[in-house]
């Protein structure tokens, strides 16, 4: 009989050693691949927030713009730069915008502004920013209100008490921080519409209205239907002066930009300024946005669009979160070492008591003839055979997890989701699909049920068979 035979019988022999081994190795792997999950998710998904929120993959620039964004460095946009950049095979639409400050005001307070001119419609591809107009609000009068109706129960008027003043763009994030299950909606919704409801429309082209964040809007006391003056330095030194009504306000995950942001129709916004027909930049909208794909469409471009303009990559826009972005990477490879060092350490201690336990087991093997080579050649393949058993169920069992999660982030809520929104998270944990970090976490793994044979295999080939039978 071979010796791996033997080795997978001697499994079943002490069936409860055999579990608790392999159980070392499966929580090890399944512990491992869900971590990094979900780093390498979360990860991606603040790339996929900055890039497809604001600046996409690809933009046409003035040649100087993104080192000094002032409205002097924008150039001409006619047809001839549509025609080249549209006639490219990566190009589906072009996405432009005027961006500049401006200092805002309504009544007594004032507050510097960024001013960003799209238009609405094409915008919608890259950030979908009408997606994020505030539908409702939690105000102190609709607390009040909720606080008396005998609808809501004591832990849904504690969710309203701790989220107030928050804006929610939808009713399945309103339900979600009040605890209210979505299924209920029917229920709720026509209860807490009378209360929390706020006004909010579309802006186009040619409407001189605006959205504003929520966080500006706060600030500047104002609501949807009053009125927004801007003041600020024109195309080459004009000035800039204008009352805009406000159409909504938007609801962003950064408070910082959400305090600060202003947004136009582009047509509009190019009056304002008195710049003619110039944009400060040309997002493109990709019909293949990865790394490759997008080098190749920049290279094609490079040498096509006219003097004092240059195509901008993502990369080159995003440095300073990408270098946040690695720092942080290099953190959680940290956190993922130590993860590894204790499951390292569970997995030798496994071995050790596995091994001290049938020291007299071995004594009696070589005692009655079989050679110590042949016996640590079995007692391997059982460390490789539980190895496996654990790395396979630990990889079985985290699949259908990480792909759940995938489809389906966790949403955070309640004091949680407070809590990281206080400091610009969104209370979202995202997964990342399965990828080549999957077989790395198998690997390492395996690595280190590999490393733990040193053990065994040193005390078979050094044991002393008198010492060993006293055992």
């Amino acid at each position: 009989m071979t010796n791996s035979k033997l080795a997978w019988r001697n499994l079943s022999r002490n069936k409860r050693r055999t579990l608790i081994t392999a159980a070392s190795v499966f929580f090890a792997v399944f512990f491992a691949l869900v971590m990094r999950s979900i780093q390498l998710g979360s990860y991606d998904y603040m790339y996929k927030n900055v890039i497809e929120s604001y600046s996409g993959y690809l933009q046409l620039q003035q040649t100087d713009w993104w080192y000094e964004k002032t409205i002097n460095n924008s150039f001409e946009y006619d047809s001839e730069i549509r025609e080249t950049l549209t006639n490219d095979e990566n190009v589906l639409e072009l996405i432009p915008r005027l961006e500049s400050f401006s200092l805002a005001s309504s009544g007594a307070n004032t507050k510097g502004v960024m001013i960003m001119g799209i238009d609405p419609v094409k915008e919608s591809l890259l950030s979908d920013i009408s997606k994020k107009v505030a539908k409702y609000q939690l105000t102190p009068e609709a607390i009040e209100k909720i606080t008396i109706d005998e609808n809501f129960s004591e832990k849904i008027i504690k969710n309203a008490e701790l989220f107030e003043g928050n804006y929610f763009n939808n009713k399945e994030r309103l339900l979600t921080d009040l605890g209210i299950n979505i299924d209920d909606a029917d229920k709720y919704m026509p209860l807490l519409e009378p209360y929390c409801s706020i006004e909010g429309s579309q802006i186009e082209l040619g409407d001189p209205g605006v959205w504003i964040g929520t966080g500006l809007a706060d600030y500047l006391l104002l609501n949807p239907g009053d009125t927004l003056v801007l003041m600020g330095q024109g195309y080459h030194g004009t000035t800039a002066a204008g009352k805009f009504p406000v159409r909504g306000l938007l609801e962003l995950p950064v408070s910082e930009i959400s305090g600060r942001i202003v947004y136009m129709p582009y047509d509009i916004a190019q009056q304002f300024y008195n710049t003619g027909n110039q944009l400060t930049s040309v997002v493109l909208h990709l019909k293949n946005n990865d790394d490759r794909a997008i080098e190749d469409t920049k290279e094609r471009l490079d040498d096509s669009v006219p003097p004092k303009t240059r195509i901008t990559d993502w990369k080159e826009m995003n440095e300073v979160v990408i270098q946040q972005m690695e720092a942080d990477n290099v953190s959680g490879m940290f956190m993922i070492g130590i993860l590894y060092i204790v499951i390292a350490f569970g997995i030798i201690g496994t071995v050790l008591m596995m091994t001290a336990e049938r020291k007299r087991e071995f004594g009696v093997l070589v005692a009655i003839g079989m050679q110590k080579k042949k016996l640590a050649s079995i007692i391997s393949y059982e460390m490789i055979f539980i190895g496996l058993l654990g790395v396979i169920a630990g990889a079985l069992v985290s699949i259908p997890i990480i792909l759940y999660g995938v489809e389906h982030p966790l949403i955070f809520k309640g004091e949680i989701a407070h809590m990281m929104e206080e400091y610009d998270f969104e209370p979202k944990l995202v997964f990342e699909s399965i990828n080549l970090y999957f077989i790395w976490q198998l690997l390492v793994v395996g690595i280190m049920v590999l490393i733990s044979l040193i053990h065994p295999v040193r005390k078979i080939l050094n044991i002393k068979v008198v010492n060993a039978l006293r055992a």
